[in-house]
C-alpha cells in the first residue's frame, strides 16, 4: 500500500503522503484527498440520480437548470483538456500519473453530474432546484482549487513564458473556477431546495417509488411521508396509501399476462407456470445474482474479523492494515446489507406481480367458464384457489432462491471446515445428517397430531355453532350443562393432541439447539483420535463453521415443504384454468331465419346439464340430470310467452338453454341481438352487496325518470320509504337484510332498468303476495315491458290469462302450446295447485311478517353498526397492559416466573461458554507470545477467534506454523472439560425451558377456553340477539387457535430474541466498555425507529386485511350471480371491478412490505455502525496497548449478528402484539358479557308447581335499556288445568309473555307467581326445567333422537318409546340431522314436552309451516295428554284456539281482552272479532 502511494506521488515509502511541505499543503495530499475523493463522492451521488424517470406532466425546465447543465459539461471538458499539458510537461507540476488520475476522475464526475441534472430536469424535481445534497456536494472540490491557485501565485509559474504548459494549465484552472462559480451562483427558482414535498406529496395518491433517485430507492426516503402519516394516526383508508409503481399496477400486469395467455392459447392448452415464467421469469431469476452477491458478502464479515483479531494479536503489522481491515468490515457489511435488502424488496415486488396475475387469471376464468363444468367445484373451493393456493404460490416465490442458495452456503461451509480439520469433519456431518431423518419422524408425528387436533377443533366449533343457533331453545330447556360437558369433552381431546404437538415441538427445538455443541465435540474427538493436535484456533474455527452448517440444515426441510405445497396448489389452479370455456359462437346459429319478426327460434335442439361423455360414466346420476328436448319453438318479437309446468319439469332449464348456460347436444338455436344480452330475473334472486340503487342500476348511468318508473312498476316505492336510508341502504351479503319478496322485486327492477329487448323472467311472482303480484303483472310485465319480448315462467297461473301464448312443459319436453284459454284448464288439473288459495291467504301475512322482520333487522343493524364500530376502535393502538397481565395470570405467576428464569439460565450459560472460549484463547496467546516470537513476515498467526451465534461465519485457512508449548496438552484437557460442562449445563437448561414453556402455554389455553365458555353459557339472551353469531364463533375458533398455537410459537421467538439481545449487549460492553458511548445513542435511535415503524405497520396491516375481504366477497358474489352477469353482458365491468379491488389491496400490501424493508435497512445500518465502532475502538485500544484480542474478537463476532437480532426482536414483538389481540378479544368476552343471575333464594318442592296456577302481577319488561317496554303492566291469572289461547298482532307482546315466564329477560317491575311462588326467587335451572315449552322454531341438534329427547339421560327406553309412539314418531327413530322436515322436528319437540311431565305447557305455534294433517294430530295429542295441565298457546291461525277455555288478546304490550272465545266473537267491536274476520278473508 505504502509503496503504491509512494510510486504515485514520487515520495519515499517511509512517508508516502506528506501533508505539509515547505510551508504549504503537500501537492500529492491536495490532489488525492481534497480533489479525487470529493469528486468520487460527487460522482457516486450523482450516479444515484441517473435512473430518475421522467415526470408525466410536461413541465418546462426552469432557466436555472440549463445554466447548471452547461456548466457541468464545460467543467468536464476543461478537466479533459487539462490532462494534455499535464502529460506533455511531465514532472513540471507533479507526477504524471497523479495528474491523469485526478483529471480523469474529475472529468468523469462532471460528465455523470451533467447527465444526472439532465435526468432530474425532466423529472418531477424540475420545478424546484433539485436535491439539496447535489448542490452542496459540488462545493467539495472548491478547497482544492483554491489551494492550487495559491500555489501558482506563490511559485510564480502562472504566466511565465518559460513554462507554456504551466501557463496553459493555470488558464484552464481559472476557467474551471469560473464555471464552478457560475454553477453555484445560478439563481434558484422560487421553491426552496428539497421542498418537492409541498407540491407533489400533498395529495394522498402519490405514486410510490417512481421518479425517485437511487439514493432514495436504496434507503426508502420516499416512504418517509407515509411512515410519518402512520405515526400520526392518519392512515385510515386505503386511499391514504401510495399508488402502486407503474410496473406493479394490476391493469398493466393483467394486460401482460393476457397477451402471453392468448399467444399460448393459439398453440396449445395454456400452462399457468409457462405464462408466469414468460411474464416475470427473466426479472425473477436475475434477482438470484443479487442474492449470490449478498451471500458472498455475508462471508466477508467473518474473514475480515479473523484478520483484524490477528492484527491485534501480532502487534507487528503496520497500523494501515488495521485501518484497512476496519474499513473492509464497514464496506462489506454495508454493501451486504444494501444488496440483501434490495433483493428482498425486489422479490416482494415480483411476488406482488405474480399474485395480481394469478388472482386476475382465476377471476377471468370464472367469468368465462361454462356453468356446467363449473359445477364440479363448490364456491368455497374456487374462492380457496384465490386465497390459499395463490398465497402458497406467492410464498414459493420467496423461497425459490433459498432452494439453490442454501446448498451453496452448505457447500462453502463444508469446504472451509475440511480445510480446518481435514477428514474429521465427516464424523460431525454424519451426526448432523442423522438428525434430519429424526426430525422428519418428529415432524410427521406433529403433522398427524395436528390433523387429529383440527378434527376435534372442527367438531367443537360445529357444536358451538349449533349451540349458538339454538341458544333460545337450549335456555328454555335448561340444557346448558349438557352442552358444556359435550363441548369440554371435545376440547379435552383437542388439548390432548395439542399437548403432544407442543412437547414434540420442544424436543425439536432442543435437538437443534444442542446440535452444534454435540457435533463440534464429535468432530474434536475424531480429530484427536486421528492423532492430530488440537489448537485453540481449530476449536473456534470449527465451532463457528458448525454453527453455520446448522442454518441451512434447519431451514431446508421448510423450504422443500413450501415447494411441494406450491406444486400442489399450482396443479389445483391449473386444473381449474383448464376447464372448458363457454363458446357462444358455436352455441348460437348466426344466420337469421327468414321471418325478421322472430326473436328466438329453436329447431330439434337437445340440451343437458352434464357433458355427454360424463353421463355415460355417471350412469346412476344421469337419471337425475334433466335432458331438455325442444323440437320446434319460435317466439315472435314483442310477445308475452307464459311457461307452465310442475316443479322440476324444465321451465328454468328452458331459460338457461336460451342464455347459453346449458350444453347443446344438437339442433339449432337462434336469438336476435345477441351482443345486447337478455334481461334476466332468476328464480333465486341474486342481490349484490351494495346499495339498493346500485343493485338496480347495475353499472348503467342513473336516469331519474327511468329509475322512478322502474321502481314504481316493481312496487318498490313503499319499501324504499321503509328502509333506513331509502335506496342508499346497504344490502347485506346475498341481500340478508331484505325479505324474500323485496329481493325478488329488486332483481326484477334491475332487469327492467337494463332496457334489453328480450326478457326472461323465472317466477318473479312466487315470493310476493297477491296484491303485489297483481301490481307487478299490470304495471311491469304488461306495463313498462309491453313492447318487449317476454318469456315468463310461473306457478301463479291466474296471472297468465293475459299472455299471448302458453307452453306446457313436462319432463323436459314441450307437451302443448296454445292460447291461455286452451292450456289453463289442463294446468288447473295439475295437483300442484290444490292449495293455491290457501297459500295466498298465508302469503299475505307472511310477507307482512317478513316486512316486519326487515324493520326489526334494520333497527338491529343500526344498533350493530355501533357495536361493530366499537370493536374496530378497540383494535387500534397498542395492546393494553391488562391483556398481558391476563395472559400471565392464565399461565400462572409461579410457572411464568420459572419459565423466565430458565430462559435466563439458558442464555447465561450460552454466553459464559463463549466467554470461556475467549478466555482460553487469550491465555494461550500469552503463553505462545512468551515461548515463541512470531516474526512479522510469517503468515497470520493462527490464533483466530471465530464463533458466531447467528449468521454466516467462516474463517480463513489456518496454517499450523506455531510450535505448541509443552504444557498445552494439560491446559487443553482442563479447558475442554470446563467448556464441555458449561455446554452440558446449557443443554440441560434448554430442554428445561422448552418443556416448561410448552406446559405453561397449554395451561393458559385451558384456562382461557374454560373462562370463555362459562361466560358464554351464562350470557343473557339479549346478548346473543345483539351480537352476530359469527362474531361469537370467531372467539371460539380463530382467536382460540391463536391462543393455542400461534401465540406461544411467536412468544417463544420473541423471548429468545430479547434474552439474546441482552446477553449480547452484556458481552459487548464487558469486552469493550468504550462502546457504551456508541450504544447509547444507537439504542435511542433504535427505540424511536421501532416505535415509528410499529404504528405505521399496524395501520398498514389493518388496511390490508380490510381491503382483502372485498376481493373474496366480490368473487363469491360473482360466482353466485354468474348467469345474471353473463346474460346481461356485464362481464367486462366485473373484471374491471375485480381489478380495482385487487389494486386497492395490493397498494396496502406493497406499502406494508416496503415498510418492513424501510425498517430493515435502518436496522442494518445500526448494525453496520455497531460493527464499525467496535472495530475502530479496538484499533485505538490496540494502539494504546490496552486491548484484549480474545474479548475484542468475541465482541465483534457477536456484533456481526446484531442486525438479525434487532429486526427479529421488532418483528416478533409486532407479531406478538397482533396475536395478543386474540387474548384481548377473549378477555373482552370473559369480562364484558351481561350475565343471567345465578343465585337461587328459595328452595322449592320436588313436584313444584304441582297445580299449574300462573299469575302475572303488573309485569313491566323491556328487551334492552333504551327500547320501549314490550310488556307494559300486564296482569292476569290462569287457573290450574285451563287451556288459554293468546292472540294479537305481530309485535303486541305475545312471545314476550313466554320470555318473561321463563325469565329469559329480567322484569323491570311486577311479579310472576307459579303456584304462589315468585319465579324471581327460584334458581333459573330449576324454574326452566319444571316448565314445558314447544318453541316456535323446532330445534334439533346433530345426534340420535334419543339424545335430542333426553340429553341428560333421565328416562328409560320404555318411557321414551311410549312417548315416541304417541307422537307417531316410531318409524323415524334414525339419525336426525338438519335436513329432516319441520313436521318431524315439531313432533320431536312435542315428545320432549310430554317427557317433562310439567304442569304448565307453553306452545308457541310454528308459523304456517306445517300441513293440516300434522296440525290436527298435534292438537289431538295435546288434548289427550295435557287434559289436566295448564296450557298456554300462542296462535297465528285462530282456528286452533277456538276450542280453548279462554282467549287472551294482547295489544301493544297490554292485556286488551280476556274471555271465552264464544263471548268475544259475538261481542261487537271486540278486537278478537276483528282478528277473526280479517283472518277469514
Amino acid at each position: 500500500m505504502e509503496n503504491i502511494l509512494a510510486g504515485l506521488c514520487g515520495t519515499s515509502p517511509e512517508d508516502p503522503l506528506p501533508v505539509w511541505i515547505h510551508g504549504g499543503v503537500g501537492h500529492c495530499f491536495n490532489q488525492l484527498t481534497l480533489n479525487v475523493i470529493p469528486h468520487v463522492i460527487l460522482a457516486v451521488v450523482s450516479a444515484c440520480f441517473l435512473g430518475t424517470p421522467r415526470s408525466v406532466s410536461r413541465v418546462p425546465c426552469r432557466p436555472g437548470w440549463g445554466c447548471r447543465i452547461a456548466a457541468s459539461f464545460i467543467l468536464a471538458g476543461l478537466f479533459l483538456a487539462d490532462t494534455i499539458p499535464a502529460t506533455i510537461a511531465q514532472q513540471e507540476l507533479g507526477p504524471m500519473y497523479l495528474e491523469v488520475l485526478a483529471n480523469g476522475t474529475a472529468a468523469l464526475t462532471w460528465l455523470t453530474h451533467g447527465l444526472a441534472l439532465l435526468m432530474l430536469c425532466r423529472s418531477i424535481h424540475s420545478s424546484a432546484r433539485g436535491p439539496a445534497a447535489l448542490a452542496l456536494l459540488t462545493l467539495l472540490p472548491l478547497p482544492s482549487f483554491v489551494i492550487t491557485l495559491v500555489w501558482y501565485y506563490q511559485s510564480g509559474t502562472a504566466w511565465s513564458p518559460a513554462h507554456p504548459a504551466a501557463s496553459s494549465r493555470f488558464a484552464i484552472l481559472c476557467l474551471q473556477l469560473a464555471s464552478l462559480l457560475v454553477y453555484v451562483k445560478t439563481p434558484s427558482p422560487s421553491t426552496a431546495p428539497g421542498n418537492k414535498n409541498s407540491s407533489s406529496r400533498s395529495q394522498g395518491s402519490q405514486v410510490a417509488e417512481d421518479g425517485e433517485s437511487w439514493l432514495s430507492r436504496f434507503f426508502y426516503f420516499w416512504m418517509n411521508p407515509l411512515m410519518k402519516r402512520g405515526y400520526q394516526w392518519k392512515l385510515n383508508q386505503p386511499q391514504d396509501v401510495y399508488v402502486l409503481p407503474r410496473q406493479l399496477q394490476a391493469a398493466r400486469i393483467c394486460d401482460r399476462s393476457d397477451a402471453l395467455d392468448n399467444l399460448h392459447r393459439a398453440q396449445e392448452a395454456v400452462r399457468l407456470l409457462s405464462v408466469l415464467h414468460a411474464a416475470f421469469g427473466l426479472r425473477f431469476y436475475s434477482l438470484g445474482l443479487l442474492k449470490l452477491a449478498g451471500n458472498l458478502l455475508g462471508f466477508s464479515g467473518p474473514l475480515l474479523l479473523n484478520l483484524l483479531v490477528n492484527f491485534m494479536e501480532s502487534r507487528q503489522e503496520p497500523l494501515s492494515h488495521g485501518v484497512l481491515y476496519a474499513l473492509g468490515l464497514f464496506a462489506g457489511s454495508f454493501l451486504g446489507a444494501l444488496l440483501r435488502n434490495q433483493f428482498n424488496y425486489e422479490v416482494n415486488k415480483v411476488t406482488l406481480m405474480v399474485r395480481a396475475a394469478v388472482i386476475s387469471a382465476i377471476y377471468r376464468k370464472a367469468l368465462r367458464v361454462s356453468s356446467t363444468s363449473l359445477a364440479h367445484f363448490t364456491v368455497g373451493e374456487i374462492v380457496n384457489f384465490m386465497s390459499t393456493d395463490t398465497s402458497r404460490l406467492v410464498n414459493f416465490c420467496l423461497s425459490f432462491h433459498e432452494v439453490w442458495s442454501l446448498p451453496f452456503q452448505f457447500a462453502i461451509t463444508l469446504y472451509l471446515l475440511y480445510q480446518q480439520v481435514g477428514v474429521a469433519f465427516l464424523g460431525g456431518l454424519a451426526l448432523a445428517l442423522l438428525l434430519v431423518p429424526i426430525n422428519k419422524v418428529i415432524a410427521n408425528r406433529i403433522m398427524m397430531n395436528n390433523k387429529e387436533m383440527l378434527k376435534h377443533k372442527d367438531t367443537r366449533v360445529k357444536l358451538m355453532t349449533e349451540f349458538l343457533c339454538g341458544i333460545r331453545v337450549i335456555k328454555f330447556y335448561a340444557w346448558e350443562k349438557h352442552f358444556s360437558t359435550r363441548i369440554n369433552a371435545y376440547r379435552a381431546k383437542e388439548l390432548q393432541k395439542l399437548r403432544a404437538i407442543k412437547y414434540l415441538d420442544a424436543v425439536c427445538v432442543y435437538l437443534w439447539a444442542a446440535l452444534p455443541v454435540v457435533v463440534s465435540i464429535v468432530i474434536f474427538i475424531t480429530y484427536v483420535l486421528l492423532g492430530h493436535q488440537l489448537t485453540a484456533t481449530k476449536v473456534f474455527t470449527a465451532l463457528a463453521l458448525v454453527g453455520m452448517l446448522i442454518l441451512p440444515l434447519n431451514s431446508f426441510p421448510w423450504v422443500l415443504n413450501g415447494t411441494l405445497e406450491a406444486k400442489v396448489s399450482l396443479d389445483r389452479i391449473q386444473r381449474f384454468l383448464e376447464l372448458v370455456d363457454q363458446d357462444l359462437e358455436a352455441y348460437y346459429a348466426l344466420d337469421s331465419p327468414s321471418d325478421t319478426a322472430t326473436a328466438i327460434e329453436m329447431r330439434c335442439a337437445a340440451f343437458s346439464w352434464a357433458p355427454v361423455e360424463e353421463e355415460s360414466t355417471r350412469q346412476p346420476l344421469s337419471s337425475g340430470t334433466l335432458q331438455l328436448h325442444i323440437e320446434n319453438l319460435s317466439v315472435r318479437k314483442g310477445m308475452l310467452l307464459g311457461v307452465v309446468g310442475k316443479v322440476g319439469s324444465g321451465k328454468s332449464s328452458l331459460l338457461a338453454a336460451i342464455t347459453g348456460e346449458l350444453i347443446k347436444q344438437g339442433g339449432r338455436v337462434y336469438v336476435c341481438d345477441l351482443e345486447q344480452g337478455f334481461g334476466l330475473a332468476t328464480q333465486e334472486p341474486w342481490i349484490q352487496f351494495t346499495t339498493v340503487r346500485e343493485n338496480i342500476l347495475f353499472g348503467r348511468e342513473y336516469n331519474a325518470r327511468l329509475y322512478e318508473e322502474v321502481v314504481e312498476a316493481c312496487a318498490l316505492s313503499e319499501d324504499l320509504n321503509i328502509l333506513p336510508a331509502g335506496d342508499q341502504t346497504e344490502v347485506g351479503e346475498n341481500g340478508v337484510t331484505l325479505s324474500g319478496g323485496q329481493k325478488a322485486r329488486i332483481a326484477l327492477a334491475r332487469a327492467v332498468y337494463q332496457e334489453k329487448e328480450l326478457y326472461l323472467l323465472d317466477d318473479p311472482l312466487a315470493a310476493v303476495d297477491a296484491d303485489v303480484a297483481n301490481h307487478l303483472m299490470q304495471k311491469c310485465i304488461l306495463g313498462v315491458l309491453k313492447h318487449k319480448t317476454r318469456i315468463l315462467c310461473t306457478h301463479r297461473t291466474e296471472f297468465l290469462a293475459k299472455a299471448d301464448a302458453l307452453l306446457l312443459i313436462d319432463n323436459g319436453r314441450i307437451v302443448k302450446t296454445g292460447t291461455p284459454a286452451d292450456i289453463l284448464p289442463l294446468v288447473e288439473a295439475f295437483p300442484k295447485f290444490k292449495n293455491m288459495n290457501k297459500r295466498q291467504k298465508d302469503e299475505a301475512p307472511d310477507e307482512q311478517d317478513q316486512e316486519e322482520a326487515v324493520e326489526t333487522e334494520a333497527e338491529e343493524s343500526t344498533q350493530n353498526s355501533h357495536l361493530i364500530l366499537k370493536e374496530e376502535e378497540k383494535k387500534e393502538g397498542a395492546v393494553a397492559f391488562q391483556v398481558y397481565k391476563a395472559y400471565w395470570l392464565a399461565v400462572g405467576s409461579c410457572l411464568a416466573l420459572s419459565i423466565l428464569f430458565s430462559l435466563l439460565l439458558m442464555q447465561a450459560s450460552r454466553n459464559i461458554s463463549d466467554w470461556w472460549l475467549s478466555h482460553w484463547i487469550s491465555s494461550i496467546s500469552q503463553t505462545a507470545n512468551t515461548s515463541v516470537m512470531v516474526c512479522s513476515a510469517s503468515p497470520p498467526s493462527p490464533e483466530l477467534l471465530l464463533f458466531s451465534i447467528v449468521g454466516l461465519v467462516s474463517p480463513i485457512q489456518a496454517l499450523d506454523t506455531t510450535p505448541v508449548p509443552s504444557n498445552g496438552s494439560l491446559d487443553m484437557s482442563f479447558y475442554l472439560i470446563v467448556y464441555g460442562s458449561i455446554a452440558g449445563a446449557n443443554s440441560l437448561f434448554t430442554i428445561l425451558r422448552a418443556f416448561l414453556f410448552a406446559y405453561g402455554t397449554i395451561c393458559a389455553a385451558t384456562v382461557i377456553h374454560n373462562r370463555l365458555l362459562q361466560r358464554a353459557l351464562k350470557a343473557t339472551v339479549t346478548f346473543f340477539d345483539t351480537t352476530p353469531t359469527g362474531r361469537i364463533l370467531t372467539r371460539f375458533s380463530s382467536d382460540l387457535y391463536c391462543v393455542d398455537d400461534s401465540l406461544p410459537f411467536i412468544l417463544n421467538i420473541f423471548l429468545a430474541n430479547m434474552y439474546g439481545l441482552l446477553g449480547m449487549l452484556v458481552i459487548i460492553t464487558y469486552g469493550l466498555p468504550w462502546i457504551g458511548l456508541v450504544l447509547v445513542p444507537l439504542a435511542a435511535l433504535y427505540f424511536s425507529i421501532q416505535r415509528y415503524y410499529r404504528r405505521t405497520s399496524r395501520e398498514l396491516k389493518r388496511l390490508y386485511s380490510v381491503t382483502l375481504s372485498p376481493i373474496y366477497t366480490h368473487f363469491s358474489e360473482t360466482l353466485s350471480g354468474l348467469s345474471s352477469i353473463r346474460a346481461m353482458r356485464a362481464t367486462q365491468r366485473f373484471e374491471l371491478e375485480n381489478q380495482l379491488r385487487l389494486e386497492q389491496n395490493q397498494r396496502c400490501l406493497f406499502a406494508s412490505n416496503t415498510a418492513m424493508q424501510w425498517l430493515d435497512i435502518r436496522l442494518q445500518m445500526i448494525g453496520v455502525a455497531v460493527v464499525t465502532a467496535i472495530a475502530g475502538i479496538a484499533i485505538i485500544q490496540h494502539q494504546k496497548q490496552l486491548g484484549n484480542p480474545g474479548l475484542v474478537g468475541l465482541a465483534l463476532s457477536y456484533a456481526l449478528s446484531v442486525t438479525n437480532l434487532l429486526s427479529g426482536l421488532i418483528s416478533s414483538f409486532t407479531v406478538t402484539e397482533t396475536m395478543m389481540v386474540s387474548v384481548e378479544r377473549t378477555e373482552e368476552y370473559t369480562t364484558d358479557i351481561p350475565m343471567e343471575p345465578q343465585d337461587k333464594l328459595v328452595q322449592v318442592a320436588a313436584d313444584w308447581p304441582s297445580q299449574g296456577l300462573v299469575e302475572f302481577q303488573q309485569v313491566v319488561l323491556a328487551y334492552r335499556a333504551g327500547l320501549p317496554n314490550a310488556l307494559d303492566g300486564v296482569s292476569f291469572t290462569i287457573y290450574p288445568g285451563e287451556k288459554v289461547g293468546i292472540v294479537g298482532r305481530t309485535g303486541s307482546g305475545k312471545s314476550t309473555l313466554f320470555l318473561a315466564l321463563f325469565r329469559m329477560l329480567e322484569l323491570k317491575s311486577g311479579r310472576i307467581l307459579l303456584d304462589g311462588v315468585d319465579s324471581q326467587l327460584v334458581g333459573l335451572e330449576e324454574l326452566r326445567s319444571r316448565l314445558a315449552i314447544i318453541p316456535q322454531d323446532p330445534f334439533l341438534f346433530s345426534g340420535s333422537i334419543r339424545e335430542n329427547l333426553d340429553p341428560q339421560g333421565k328416562w328409560t327406553d320404555a318411557e321414551l318409546h311410549e312417548v315416541l309412539e304417541q307422537c307417531h314418531l316410531r318409524d323415524a327413530v334414525t339419525q336426525m340431522g338438519e335436513s329432516e322436515r319441520s313436521e318431524k322436528q315439531l313432533r320431536v319437540c312435542l315428545a320432549r314436552a310430554l317427557l317433562t311431565q310439567a304442569k304448565v305447557l307453553c306452545i308457541d305455534e310454528a308459523t304456517a309451516s306445517v300441513d293440516q294433517k300434522t296440525d290436527q294430530l298435534l292438537q289431538q295429542t295435546i288434548r289427550q295428554r295435557f287434559a289436566d295441565k295448564t296450557v298456554l298457546t300462542i296462535a297465528h291461525r285462530l282456528n286452533t284456539i277456538l276450542d280453548s277455555d279462554r282467549v287472551l288478546v294482547m295489544q301493544a304490550g297490554r292485556v286488551a281482552e280476556l274471555d271465552s272465545p264464544t263471548h268475544l266473537s259475538q261481542k261487537d267491536g271486540s278486537l278478537f272479532q276483528h282478528l277473526l274476520h280479517s283472518g277469514q278473508q
